[in-house]
């Protein structure tokens, strides 16, 4: 008798936790994600109305789960995080796929250049390129000087 493999726990491809966006129109989802991030299809399952019931797509090292909204699954919209090469590129590309900014890049006292869109469903989508360490002592004295900087800011 041959012994079956055990499956794995997490399948190949995913990561422990993985992004679910349940939206209408999730065809057009997924072309402005291929547009603005250059994602990925690697899965896609329809029902008799042609509508997605379920795709996989990647994006990076990262898979994104996605379907349209019916009948029992309702609009589940979220907030992504994306660590890219290059966010002024890749914000642009996302601004040309008609995303609407929230935040053009910024260099952030963490480390980080970041920027914001959002897409026509609500998702919020983080971009940001990791460009320096930052130890402890020097994150919490920047951390100070932006708060400071910030509530001076909204004094005025």
């Amino acid at each position: 008798m041959k012994k079956e493999k055990a499956a794995r726990t997490i399948p190949k491809g995913f990561q422990t936790v993985t992004p679910y966006l349940i939206i209408p129109g999730a065809d057009r989802l997924i072309e402005f994600i291929k547009n603005a991030f250059g994602g990925e299809v690697t899965f896609m399952n329809r029902d008799e109305e042609n509508q997605i019931s379920h795709a996989t797509v990647k994006v990076g090292n990262s898979t994104i789960m996605i379907s349209d909204s019916m009948n029992e699954m309702k609009p589940e919209t979220g907030m992504l995080f994306l660590y890219v090469d290059d966010v002024d590129a890749t914000y642009n590309k996302a601004i040309q796929a008609k995303a609407q900014s929230i935040q053009e890049p910024k260099d952030e006292f963490y480390g980080d250049r970041v920027s914001a869109v959002k897409d026509e469903w609500d998702n919020k989508w983080w971009i940001a390129t990791h460009v320096e360490d930052v130890d402890k002592e020097e994150l919490e004295k920047r951390a100070k000087q932006a708060r400071k900087e910030k509530a001076e800011a909204m004094a005025h």
